[in-house]
């Protein structure tokens, strides 16, 4: 058996440890996939973010064999959940001195249009549109392969209404590649795309970088409320529960104590309304909101209600005068 290279090794092991020295010590990264990225366009990223984040790509084997054996070794560190996120053609951005938002800024910068290849899938629908093309009419091949409707105008193409050429999700067939080539159309924008949130040890899809701060607010009251309305079912109190269990046993006593001669501050506004709701409204006008509102309203409505029974009255015998 061969010996292994020492230097081979050596760079393997440095790898390693720099995988696991950021997994462990950098709070917050992207998992990346880097599925079309040229080198030009990854030299660019890792220029403008030198200094503020940590760019680190490598081979998913030698990837897992690190998290597996720091995770036997130590296994309160969690790195197992990294595992999940380790699949395809990736990258990890640590984010040594920037947000995570910083990073994507610059990921969104670095995206590059690149024309369509046979047999690759397409990352999105593509539509050409109706109108000139600038191609002569001797090239009307590629538009009846395609099954696009054309006509000649003033010695050129034309295309008469919007044609889809690529579907999304499907491999992209050699007339779409030809013509796309052909009309100088690059309908695909490639760089790396962010798929993982890593966040202290755990693992999260990119979608919740996406959320805003009211749909979390929203998220964590909602979360909130099912868990006061669980614990009082279940009668186990908790910090949102108890809130709620006061009042109601606040309510309860006010209760009770409405029918005996015990007085304590918190019921005696409700104990007055009890013993003479009449006087408590009247001298509470504000207090019962609507209550004195309603009041004048019915009274009102009584009287333009005798008003018009009397003028009924009135017409009544005002006919009977004209024709008895």
């Amino acid at each position: 058996m061969a010996p292994r290279n020492p230097e081979k090794l050596a760079k393997k092991n440095a790898y390693f440890e720099k995988l696991i020295d950021l997994l462990t010590n950098v709070k917050e990264a992207l998992v990346v996939h880097l599925d079309n990225v040229g080198s030009f366009q990854m030299q660019q990223i890792r220029l403008d973010l030198r200094g503020s984040a940590t760019v680190l790509c490598g081979k998913n084997t030698m990837i897992r064999t690190a998290i597996r054996k720091k995770h036997g070794e130590e296994p309160e560190l969690g790195l197992d959940s990294v595992l999940s996120a380790v699949n395809g053609n990736i990258g990890f951005i640590f984010a040594t001195n920037c947000t995570l938002d910083f990073i994507r800024e610059i990921l969104q910068k670095h995206r590059v249009l690149k024309a369509a290849k046979v047999g690759q899938l397409a990352p999105v629908d593509v539509v050409i549109p109706a109108g000139p093309t600038g191609m002569d009419p001797s090239q009307t091949t590629l538009f009846q392969t395609l099954n696009v409707a054309t006509k000649i105008v003033k010695g050129q193409i034309e295309i008469v209404s919007d044609m889809k050429a690529c579907i999304e999700g499907a491999k992209v067939g050699a007339s779409a590649a030809a013509l796309l080539t052909k009309l100088n159309i690059k309908p695909f924008e490639y760089g790396m795309e962010v798929k993982f949130v890593i966040q202290d040890g755990a693992v999260f899809p990119a979608a919740v970088l996406d959320m805003s701060q009211d749909i979390i607010i929203g998220k964590f009251v909602n979360g909130m409320s099912h868990m006061a309305a669980f614990s009082r079912e279940i009668g186990v109190p908790t910090d949102a529960a108890i809130p709620h269990m006061f009042a109601s046993a606040m309510k309860n006593v006010a209760a009770l104590c409405g029918d005996i001669d015990i007085d304590f501050k918190e019921i005696e506004e409700p104990k007055k309304f009890l013993a003479d709701p009449d006087a408590y409204k009247a001298a509470n006008p504000g207090g019962g909101g609507g209550g004195g509102g309603g009041g004048a309203a019915p009274a009102a409505a009584k009287k333009e209600e005798k008003k018009v029974v009397e003028e009924e009255e009135e017409e009544e015998d005002m006919d009977f005068d004209l024709f008895g």
